[in-house]
């Protein structure tokens, strides 16, 4: 038998699911991810809405989690993340996904 200690609600951490639950964004991922509901193909964005580079943990966290997908390699800047969202991603910001997005 599990005893609660003092202190402890019972509930998983922000960004950590309870048992059974799907893994919910944490608040950068959510960000990063809203980001790509307004661009065609659900493109994610390499910077922020205030100029600074995405970090690749928040990038590499999303990918992870089926959320994102990388789309295509760049080239000219190879360590660079270019990726949109997947049917997931779009699912776990509750919207739907549109015909053809990958699942």
């Amino acid at each position: 038998m599990m005893t609660r200690r003092d202190g402890d609600s019972g509930q998983a951490p922000q960004g950590v699911p309870a048992a059974g639950e799907a893994p919910r964004p944490t608040e950068a991922q959510r960000r990063y991810l809203m980001r790509g509901l307004g661009q065609a193909g659900g493109k994610l964005p390499l910077f922020d809405a205030d100029g600074r580079e995405v970090p690749h943990k928040t990038i590499e966290a999303c990918i992870a989690h089926g959320w994102a997908e990388r789309w295509i390699a760049n080239p000219v800047k190879p360590d660079w993340l270019v990726c949109r969202l997947t049917a997931a991603g779009y699912r776990v910001l509750g919207a739907e996904p549109p015909a053809g997005a990958q699942t």
